[in-house]
């Protein structure tokens, strides 16, 4: 494998990923355990509690709760850790993160005690929902496939010639802008990925030879990025019973990823050495890097409602709604290929190396529209011996209704198909406990899990049918076909568990909190499928990442 061209591209090259579809639309729409320190070290369990800032952005309606104006902020230190295990092979990537988490305001208006509504209450706040910040690398070990195969399969179903797919002169064609092509069939055929059966041939065969060859692949990603919201927050309580809020949230976007995976492939289909056009292949060895970088930004809205209700000191219910969140995103993107292959065939036994990009480097743009799904939350708290508190929350997330558009507002069918294939609702449960030791000090602990959105189709790969096991196919190129990033991750199940201490001193509190993630996630270079020949399910190279994410989160603020 070549280990020092993966290096240099990963120095070299910018970003790399997906866009405009089922995948992309699914990941943008997670949210993590973020907020103030108090919120976080209960697991976030405040839908029946409110007072504190966070709940600007879960529960509206603890905006009622508060009687004085509130300010803070909230330092995050998150230290990350996820292992790549294949192949009988581990790698550990680490990296340090440190932002301000959240910030904010809530302003008490008193409407006099003899009031129906004492107080009537509003806030702004900032908040980071999302981080999308991983890294991670390792060698996959022997692999029994290749990425080349698969996009061999589907060119031969399009019937391109290699005419259509040769990017020899791009003054006078450009496949990439003048075919309706798949951009990885182009990028293939240009690296030699991908060469006809026989001269001059509109059907092609990948690098890989299931008779012969033998194959070790590796993976190299990067990702970054996060999502903000801006609320704006208005509530207040009706006789110290119910409490109400409404809320309106405007959302940023900012998703960027680079990923690189290389196979080296022995007793290779290699080129044969003849003109580009007449191209034919040999037997030889193959090394060859696949980069892409993505990039997808934007904005939108939401709306929050609930209510909590106290029937008597000791007992509080709460719920929430969310709406989607309605984003407008831009998207770009390319691709890069570098190879080298070497065959007796050759002149002097020379290798043939080179590189080729996605419409000569520059990147693919378009813009598209995403509505994340609706939320519901339900809690309820109970105040023990006026020390104690024990919160519980159930939030439902209907992952498989997410809906992805075009610019101008139409659905695109086949992705919002692919969504209901590939996830499922979420089931998320939180448990928060605090403890007053004196007036002065609390100690606190939660726990968090969130059971995976993705389907049991998706996350296997395939399905077992009357005509045998039948590949899930993961489309990962949109509706354009224009992505070339052909791998993806599935998300398992998600757990926080979460501690912390609070102090206050007249109107200053500072509060602090330890929160330890662990998801597993599993990581396919390219999908499932079935050879459209032969009909035979072939299995994609696969990971798994295991993530265990530390964070040491401060909050300080004033009441007055």
């Amino acid at each position: 494998m070549n280990k020092t061209l993966l290096a240099g591209m990963l120095t070299a090259l910018p970003g790399f990923m997906m866009a405009q579809t089922a995948i992309d639309a699914g990941s943008i729409s997670q949210t993590d355990l973020r907020g103030s320190a108090r919120f976080m070290s209960m697991g976030g369990a405040f839908t029946a509690l409110g007072g504190d800032i966070s709940t600007l952005n879960q529960n509206p309606a603890g905006i009622g709760v508060y009687r004085s104006s509130d300010i803070s902020a909230t330092l995050d230190i998150n230290l990350q850790s996820a292992k790549f295990r294949a192949g009988g092979l581990t790698n550990t990537e680490d990296q340090t993160k440190v932002a301000c988490n959240s910030f904010g305001y809530i302003g008490a208006v008193n409407l006099g005690s003899n009031s129906v509504m004492p107080f009537f209450n509003w806030g702004v706040s900032y908040s980071r929902l999302a981080s999308f910040d991983r890294r991670y690398s390792g060698g996959m070990g022997r692999i029994g496939s290749s990425l080349t195969n698969l996009v061999a399969d589907y060119t031969n179903v399009d019937g391109y010639s290699p005419e259509t797919l040769y990017s020899n002169n791009y003054q006078i064609y450009n496949p990439y802008l003048e075919s309706s092509a798949s951009w990885s069939s182009i990028l293939m055929f240009n690296g030699y990925g991908i060469n006809p059966v026989s001269p001059g041939a509109s059907t092609y065969t990948g690098l890989y030879d299931y008779g012969k060859s033998t194959a070790q692949a590796s993976v190299a990603v990067e990702e970054k990025g996060h999502v903000d919201e801006y609320a704006i927050d208005f509530g207040g309580n009706i006789s110290d019973v119910v409490y109400w809020g409404i809320g309106f949230g405007i959302t940023d976007i900012e998703y960027r990823t680079r990923a690189f995976y290389s196979e080296s492939i022995s007793d290779a289909n290699v080129p044969a050495p003849t003109t580009r056009t007449d191209i034919t292949y040999t037997n030889g060895n193959a090394d060859y890097t696949l980069g892409n970088y993505k990039h997808i930004w934007g904005s939108g809205f939401n709306f929050k409602a609930g209510v909590i209700f106290k029937p008597i000191n000791e007992f509080r219910l709460g719920i929430a709604v969310h709406t989607p969140t309605y984003y407008n995103l831009s998207y770009e993107g390319g691709g890069d290929m570098s190879f080298t292959y070497q065959s007796p065939l050759y002149e002097n036994s020379k290798g043939y190396s080179g590189s080729t990009a996605t419409d000569e480097g520059y990147l693919d743009s378009f813009d598209w529209k995403c509505q994340t799904p609706w939320r519901l939350t339900v809690g309820a708290a109970g105040v023990i011996g006026g020390r104690a508190i024990i919160s519980a929350d159930y939030e439902y997330r209907g992952a498989n209704a997410i809906k992805v558009q075009d610019r101008d507002g139409n659905d695109y069918p086949d992705v919002n198909d692919d969504v209901k294939t590939y996830y499922k609702a979420q089931n998320i449960m939180r448990l928060g406990l605090e403890y007053r030791i004196t007036p002065q000090f609390s100690v606190r602990a939660g726990y968090v899990y969130e059971s995976s959105p993705v389907t049991t189709e998706a996350m296997d790969g395939y399905s077992i049918t009357a005509n045998g096991p039948a590949a899930t196919y993961i489309y990962t190129s949109g509706p354009g076909d224009t992505e070339t990033l052909p791998s993806y991750t599935f998300d398992k199940s998600t757990q926080y568990i979460t501690c912390g201490l609070g102090y206050r001193y007249k109107n200053v509190y500072a509060d602090a909190a330890f929160v330890h993630r662990t998801r597993k996630s599993k990581f396919s270079a390219f999908t499932d499928y079935n050879e459209n020949s032969t009909g035979d399910l072939i299995m994609a190279p696969t990971g798994t990442i295991s993530e265990n994410n530390n964070s040491i989160v401060l909050t300080v603020g004033v009441r007055f």
